[in-house]
């Protein structure tokens, strides 16, 4: 039986990464907007491990990060984003690989994060007129979707190696 040790160090990476770059200004005021840079840590893992991990994953960093920093309604917004842009990753990483990289599954991901967290914003508003929001979101995602997508691609190379080794060298 395998142990997951990966799941405990991957989480702690993403919500590193998810505290600092809460912690970088953005060049527009726009409320929540976050680069999604703990991304890349959902999808390597995705494709490295699987679905199932990364899906533990998401929601421990999402229920952590609510737990220390308070935003309790920051926790739906940051779960239906982690989850959503989950499943759509792998769809479409599944069933669409011959026709996207790495950066186009990150860029389905960046697109449904950002519908999905406009939703719950619009749902929990009871406020449709948000989802102004939504094209510029997806705007500025298109840079840091790409930027995902290749960190990715790159972290994925380099870890499938090591996997690969350590299962091979086992005694």
């Amino acid at each position: 039986m395998m142990k997951r040790l990966h799941i405990p160090i991957l989480t702690a990476v993403a919500l590193v990464v998810s505290l600092i770059e809460s912690m970088i200004p953005l060049p527009i005021v726009m409320p929540g907007a976050k680069l999604g840079l703990s991304n890349i840590v959902i999808l390597t893992c995705l494709i490295v491990f699987g679905f199932r991990d990364s899906l533990v994953i998401g929601i421990l960093k999402s229920f952590l990060l609510m737990l220390i920093t308070g935003a309790v309604i920051s926790f739906f917004y940051s779960l239906a984003g982690a989850v959503s842009s989950l499943v759509v990753m792998y769809l479409v990483n599944k069933y669409l690989r011959k026709y996207f990289s790495l950066i186009g599954v990150s860029l389905f991901g960046a697109f449904i994060h950002n519908l999905s967290q406009v939703l719950v914003c619009a749902v929990m508003l009871n406020n449709l007129r948000i989802l102004v929001y939504l094209p510029i979101l997806v705007f500025l995602s298109i840079f840091t979707g790409v930027f995902v997508g290749l960190t990715s691609n790159y972290l994925t190379n380099a870890l499938s190696k090591q996997k690969n080794y350590l299962f091979n060298n086992r005694r």
